[in-house]
């Protein structure tokens, strides 16, 4: 074979004939789809008019956003609960604590499903300070409430799991809005435990519930007075088998207990109950008590009264919170504090003077940047 016929051989196995265009091994469209799922934001009035119009994926995306720490978040979620304030207050605000192992979630449940058999709207929100440290704890609430997790005129919501009681408490409050706007009649604020979030829910419900056991000991011990002094009932739980006779005399000492607290602004007399989460039992009367309560307190104009007094009490609290966050976001007062936190360690400075130096760094910076 001469050179010539080996050269146009090689040539023809090496060209590429043309062909039929392939398709992009990329969905494009799915790609477009992606971005948007990525982003997941949508616009203040789409999320407006789902919450108005009770749509729970939307809800919970808005009440993402009230939990997010991302500035941009923040500023959305601002405008969405505005224009939800219009729609809300129309609900019971019913905060519900109790020592550990009484069986809060047993009794949310029990208390849940009786008022939705009775047509209203639940939402059950928990208040958790201490989650970022017990991990996992509200969920666990959750999925115990099995009836109600799954009950169409239930909406339960975990708390934020990290952050400041004072933080979780505003998303708190912001979330109530937008459960009423979305047209939940009946509100739930659970605290986990009894400690200093009683007092802050107390600020944003419109009667505390305080749960306790019968045949644990001193029936008026472990129990912080002031807790009992904000509490507008309690009830004794799990008052079922053998347990119904040291309920009933828990009930009487609990009464007895309240009688010595002075008189309540409201005009409400404190009361003590017993009931069954298990059997169902003297639930119905615990809703009795509440709707005594409302319709008292309404008649005499303090449930508006009180509603205003915690919009006050926000409006100051959240000051101080935003005050807070600028100050120590300040970029002087960063640079410089952990000298003087050090100093004041070593005893070189006082802790009056401390601060006064890191208020001076805030304020010069605060005066460079306005002009």
């Amino acid at each position: 074979m001469s050179k010539k016929n080996l050269n146009n051989i090689i040539e023809s196995a090496l060209k590429v004939n043309e062909g039929v265009e392939q398709p992009s091994s990329i969905n494009q469209a799915a790609v477009s789809r992606l971005k948007k799922k990525k982003q997941g934001i949508l616009s203040v009035n789409e999320y407006v008019d789902g919450i108005l119009i009770g749509n729970r994926t939307i809800l919970s995306k808005a009440i993402t956003l009230i939990e997010s720490s991302l500035i941009e978040h923040h500023k959305l979620a601002q405008r969405i609960i505005e224009k939800c304030i219009p729609h809300s207050g129309n609900s019971i605000r019913i905060g519900i604590t109790g020592v550990p192992g009484v069986g809060k979630s047993t009794f949310i449940e029990s208390f849940g499903k009786y008022l939705t058999s009775k047509g209203r709207k639940l939402a059950v929100l928990a208040i958790d300070p201490s989650s970022e440290k017990s991990k996992g704890s509200i969920l666990g609430d959750k999925t115990r409430m099995e009836e109600l997790s799954v009950d169409p005129n239930a909406f339960i919501r975990p708390s934020p799991s990290a952050g400041t009681l004072g933080g979780v408490a505003r998303k708190t409050r912001e979330t109530i809005i937008l459960c009423e706007a979305a047209g939940f009649d009946t509100i739930f604020i659970e605290t986990v435990g009894v400690g200093q979030s009683e007092t802050v829910v107390s600020s944003m419900v419109d009667f505390f519930l305080l749960l306790m056991l019968a045949g644990a000991g001193d029936e008026l011990q472990g129990i912080k007075r002031g807790i009992m002094e904000m509490a507008d009932a309690i009830v004794i739980n799990k008052a079922d088998g053998d347990n119904v006779m040291r309920a009933k005399m828990a009930r009487i000492e609990y009464q007895n207990a309240l009688h010595l607290f002075p008189p309540t602004t409201s005009g409400w007399v404190p009361v003590s109950e017993i009931c069954s989460s298990k059997t169902k039992e003297g639930i119905d009367k615990i809703w009795e008590i509440i709707n005594d309560y409302i319709n008292l307190t309404l008649n005499s104009g303090y449930f508006k009264t009180k509603r205003l007094e915690q919009a006050k009490y926000r409006m100051y609290e959240s000051i101080n919170e935003q005050l807070q966050e600028e100050f120590y976001q300040n970029e002087h007062v960063s640079k410089l504090i952990l000298e003087i936190e050090t100093n004041l360690l070593c005893q070189k400075i006082s802790a009056y003077a401390a601060a006064q130096k890191l208020m001076d760094a805030y304020h010069q910076q605060k005066e460079k940047t306005e002009k």
